[in-house]
């Protein structure tokens, strides 16, 4: 088994790894949403000037909110973006939510993707569109936001009123946005009891059904009639659609690949999935990336005992036999556990990934950088390919990354001290 064990807090030396102290002048920064009682960052982007978009979930006195904020490349909130730097919003009006994953289109519009709390037990998938100045656009969806709700109830799901920080829910969503301006986003569906389904949906770029993809608009994603949930989306070079997360109790890493009209993609693995275990554990995918020759890294956890998982895949489907024998390489860090959350290649080839030890006080965040060939990066972090950060006193999770222009590396999380409080920090290259 390839397994890695590292429980001391390194102490790096070099700059790669390091927080940037020019970044807000510690290398982290708390994300302000005025009038807010909590916040927890679940996505970043980088836009063209260098600003920083974060998507988050807020706490308020009326209950959960979409939050999104704008900061500038140093860290500082930008104050000419919505309210003093950041929105707090409802993708329905009366009804709570959350902001899952934030995206920014071709001609600037920024695309938060989260979910709309149908009540206090159900979700539903939801959009919302900005302008560069904050302001909804009024011409997509419902004067700038849209629910997605599909024939049947299909893309309701279950809510999760608690879990603990660095461990994916049933509340995951995933967005992307095709070069044709047409939007795919997943939603797991809960039927009854423990009967759950992944659903991949396409809408037209004005927030309304494409009923052109699988002649419906949406996929059924289901491996085997076993429970499905789903973590990851991911639009190839090619068109083609890739999505991860896992199938089964206790749980198997599941990736699927459709064509670009929603057909199943039968040629990839077996018959247009894959599934895998962690070396007889159970295992789940968080995030996929695709290498410039069309290789695939699939990144997450294994459970019982808990670690950070790598996979290298080739671009049919099939496990890397030259990277670790086709087996997911498996990362220990810390007593209490650890995974990966996202992950990103950089221009270089090279890939990121963040990620949390999990249990109690012991959170922090993790970051590594790997090799295109699956091995941890020792030119990263003074030779040892990751590090890890305490942000507070109390438990810090990672759960997204950016990369600049220049090669910083920004991750977005939230540190528990008190109340939630939604962070991004910024790592030197």
């Amino acid at each position: 088994m390839s397994f890695q064990t590292a429980f001391a807090i390194p102490v790096t030396v070099n700059d790669a790894g390091q927080l940037d102290a020019h970044f807000a002048g510690s290398g982290k920064t708390q994300v302000y949403f005025a009038g807010s009682t909590s916040s927890r960052v679940n996505g970043v982007a980088i836009d063209p000037a260098g600003r920083i978009l974060v998507a988050a979930k807020v706490g308020t006195p009326g209950g959960s909110r979409f939050g999104l904020a704008r900061l500038l490349e140093d860290g500082s909130a930008d104050l000419t973006f919505g309210k003093q730097g950041s929105i707090i919003g409802q993708f329905a009006h009366g009804y709570e939510g959350m902001a899952g994953t934030v995206r920014l289109l071709a001609d600037g519009h920024i695309l938060v993707a989260g979910l709309h709390y149908e009540n206090a037990h159900s979700t539903l998938p939801a959009l919302a569109m900005f302008d560069q100045r904050g302001c909804l656009i009024e011409d997509f969806g419902d004067h700038g936001r849209c629910v997605v709700r599909l024939p049947g109830n299909l893309s309701q799901g279950a809510r999760d009123a608690w879990l603990p920080p660095g461990v994916s829910g049933t509340e995951a969503c995933d967005v992307c946005v095709q070069d044709d301006g047409r939007i795919l986003l997943l939603a797991n569906h809960h039927f009854e009891l423990a009967d759950h389904v992944g659903m991949l949906i396409r809408l037209n770029a004005d927030g309304s059904l494409d009923n052109t993809f699988n002649g419906r608009g949406f996929v059924m994603v289901r491996h085997l009639l076993m429970n499905t949930w789903l973590n990851s989306l991911m639009v190839q070079r090619d068109g083609r659609v890739l999505v991860g997360g896992s199938i089964n109790f206790p749980e198997e890493g599941l990736l699927a690949r459709y064509h670009s009209d929603g057909r199943l993609d039968d040629g990839f693995a077996v018959d247009g999935f894959m599934t895998f275990k962690a070396w007889g554990h159970s295992a789940q995918v968080c995030q996929i990336v695709q290498h410039e020759n069309g290789d695939l890294h699939c990144f997450g956890g294994s459970r019982e005992p808990t670690h950070c998982l790598a996979l290298n895949l080739h671009s049919n489907g099939r496990p890397d036999i030259h990277c670790n024998g086709g087996q997911p390489q498996l990362l220990e860090i810390g007593h209490s556990g650890c995974q990966w959350t996202a992950a990103q290649v950089q221009p270089d080839g090279r890939v990121l990934a963040v990620g949390v030890t999990v249990g109690g006080l012991e959170g922090d965040f993790i970051l590594a950088r790997y090799l295109p060939s699956g091995a941890l990066d020792c030119s990263f972090a003074n030779g040892q390919g990751w590090v890890r950060t305490r942000l507070s006193r109390g438990p810090d999770t990672a759960t997204s990354l950016a990369v600049q222009a220049d090669g910083c590396i920004v991750v977005g999380g939230y540190s528990l001290d008190g109340n939630y409080r939604a962070v991004v920090a910024r790592y030197q290259h």
